[in-house]
């Protein structure tokens, strides 16, 4: 996959692995549009990166998804790459009895629903561009679940699953289809993890990471896996009752009330 010369929509490119995607692709002469829910950060990245298009925007609402294509189709026809990376990750505590039935789905909607709509509504116009691509961004948890985080890694090993269909579906079409599975990335969401329970983690600078992917993607490396994600995979291929055993450890913490 060529990296210059692009016009690329990245989801949730105002913080975290988005954001780094933003400095790196634009650095390589493509033009980047972005979206996101905090305008004050959009705002924010738009007076560093002028050249950078920003789009206010919420993948988990289908109207807001209508929105946004219909305004970047008309003013960038030229988008050849969707970039799927907005999400969340949150501990969750199953057995909490004062959860709210409607919240606890969120992360449903914004990591996998939200990258499933994205890919439906811009399909036809990326099927129509001379070299084309869509990247969805899992995650290494995708492959071995952390229980303490349980619908975050439901929708990334979903996700997962649906860009294996997808790639499929689209093999006879000019559309590349790409997973980046990031392995624990230096970014804020790691904020409310426990230092005691990132014992023996090791963790993946940002840039480090995206520089990975953008390698991977160049090669036509279709899953890609930087980091400890490829152990992780590994892992729960040869020995899944261990890596799951290893990731479980937290729980114990949750259920005593010491993480939230």
């Amino acid at each position: 996959m060529k990296l210059t010369g692009n016009t690329i929509l990245i989801t949730g490119g105002s913080s975290g692995i988005g954001f780094e995607f933003v400095k790196q692709l634009s650095a390589l002469k493509n033009t980047v549009l972005i979206t996101g829910r905090d305008t004050k950060k959009l705002e924010k990245i738009k007076k560093e990166f002028s050249e950078v298009q920003i789009f206010q925007s919420d993948v988990s609402d289908p109207q807001a998804i209508q929105a946004l294509y219909e305004r970047v189709i008309a003013d960038f026809p030229k988008l050849n790459i969707l970039i799927n990376n907005a999400g969340i990750m949150r501990t969750l505590n199953l057995q909490d009895s004062n959860m709210d039935l409607s919240d606890l789905t969120r992360e449903i909607e914004i990591n996998l629903q939200g990258p499933i709509r994205m890919c439906k509504k811009f399909l036809p116009h990326l099927k129509k561009q001379t070299a084309a691509a869509i990247v969805n961004v899992s995650s290494g948890l995708a492959f071995t679940p952390l229980p303490t985080s349980p619908v975050y890694c439901a929708t990334k090993a979903g996700l997962h699953s649906f860009t294996l269909s997808l790639r499929a579906q689209l093999q006879r079409t000019n559309v590349k289809v790409f997973e980046l599975a990031p392995p624990a990335t230096q970014t804020e969401l790691l904020g409310s993890f426990d230092r005691e329970d990132m014992a023996g983690v090791s963790i993946m600078k940002v840039d480090k990471m995206v520089q990975a992917a953008l390698r991977g993607m160049e090669k036509d490396h279709f899953e890609i896996r930087p980091g400890q994600s490829n152990q992780l995979k590994m892992m729960s291929r040869i020995a899944p009752e261990f890596i799951l055993k290893q990731m479980s450890r937290p729980v114990e913490k949750m259920l005593s009330g010491k993480l939230s």
